[in-house]
């Protein structure tokens, strides 16, 4: 379709839905949005004073206003990019209460901790085929563990990955996975090993997946948590499980805060962990100015700004990815040179993506595959 043919396409529904109100909206049979190229144009049907679009992308305006183009629909018109995925909800303003909702006329969710929120994706976009469930194909096994800590003076759940046909008398990879109930619940974690497993992109790997009542103060460069994983889970694992020896065949995962956790334990440890797969790492540093993201940040800035200052190697292979609409962005591509400089092998993969579960999801193949390569992969290299 021409630009202009695009352009022609949005204004006659624009133009049918001012002239015949709601029933013009019902009558478009794809939903909303509506994306045509690089134009997304949405709709909210109903009695408001006011209708905003809130996404979360940084460097726009965050809260957009919807213009009313008959009594009771409201229409906005939006730019998207080519392959972008973008989370968003409705604010919508009645009597002076206010109501932050999913769109109702787009059935397009994603969810996490705290909810879900509508999508709208560019004509590039495509859910990853190999996150889907395919029953058909051999399926790991997730063991339910309690771990009793000593450092913290309580018990943690750990579910524990074991992939398809484990064996006693084989030795496995051994990944550990920061937040990792949200990683299997929220990402899909489980379906994409499964699924690159069989297909030979990965080896098979056992995934420890562990998850912090106070994640906040543990994983900000938090000396306790750092023992924690190395003396207590690790050992665990090691006493339980078949595991290869070496960093080779060790490896730390987590997003936002837990790529923070992830980066400082592989520093307080040298030598026990090899590769790293950060995701949107929360690495913010104050020497180019105030971080101005409040307390909680507070450790995590002091702990990237002491390394900056002094850095060292904290793996052999560390892979980083983010989105470009993240406000941690700038801080992810200032830590890839710093790696480098140090002898990491590193590298980062940028999406049109914000700090959410399906973008950390989306980038897992391109993380275990690059760190862990199976024999398909290993052809080619």
């Amino acid at each position: 379709m021409s630009q202009l043919a695009e352009h022609d396409a949005l204004d006659a529904i624009q133009q049918k839905i001012a002239a015949e109100g709601p029933a013009a909206v019902e009558a478009v049979e794809s939903g909303f949005p509506v994306v045509d190229g690089n134009r997304a144009l949405f709709a909210f049907v109903g009695r408001a004073d006011e209708v905003r679009l809130h996404h979360w992308i940084f460097g726009l305006e965050s809260a957009q206003e919807f213009h009313r183009v008959h009594p009771e629909v409201w229409t906005l018109e939006i730019e998207v990019q080519e392959a972008a995925r973008v989370e968003y909800k409705l604010e919508v303003v009645t009597a002076g209460q206010h109501r932050l909702m999913r769109d109702p006329l787009n059935d397009q969710l994603a969810r996490d901790p705290f909810g879900a929120n509508s999508v709208v994706t560019g004509p590039a976009y495509v859910e990853p085929w190999w996150a889907l469930e395919d029953r058909a194909k051999r399926q790991g096994e997730v063991l339910e563990r309690q771990l009793k800590s000593d450092i913290f003076g309580d018990v943690r759940p750990l579910s524990i990955y074991l992939p398809p046909r484990y064996r006693e008398t084989r030795r496995y990879p051994l990944l550990i996975c920061h937040d990792g109930l949200d990683y299997l619940e929220f990402a899909g974690l489980k379906r994409v090993l499964d699924n690159l497993i069989d297909l030979q992109e990965i080896p098979p790997i056992i995934v420890c997946c562990t998850q912090s009542p106070n994640r906040i103060e543990e994983y900000a460069a938090n000396e306790r948590h750092a023992k924690f994983i190395a003396d207590e889970l690790v050992p665990l694992m090691e006493d339980e499980f078949s595991l290869l020896d070496g960093p080779s065949n060790r490896a730390l995962l987590g997003a936002s805060f837990g790529a923070v956790a992830s980066l400082h334990t592989a520093l307080q440890f040298p030598d026990r962990f090899g590769k790293l797969f950060l995701q949107s790492g929360s690495f913010a540093f104050t020497d180019i100015g105030p971080h101005g993201r409040g307390p909680v940040f507070d450790d995590v800035v002091r702990f990237v700004n002491r390394y900056r200052r002094n850095p060292s190697k904290p793996a052999t292979r560390v892979f980083l990815s983010c989105g470009t609409y993240e406000s941690l962005i700038v801080y992810n591509r200032s830590l890839l040179p710093l790696l480098q400089r140090q002898g990491v092998e590193a590298v980062l993969v940028e999406s049109q993506d914000g700090h959410n579960w399906e973008n950390w999801r989306d980038r897992l193949r391109d993380g275990l595959t690059w760190l862990f390569p199976g024999p398909l992969w290993m052809v080619y290299e």
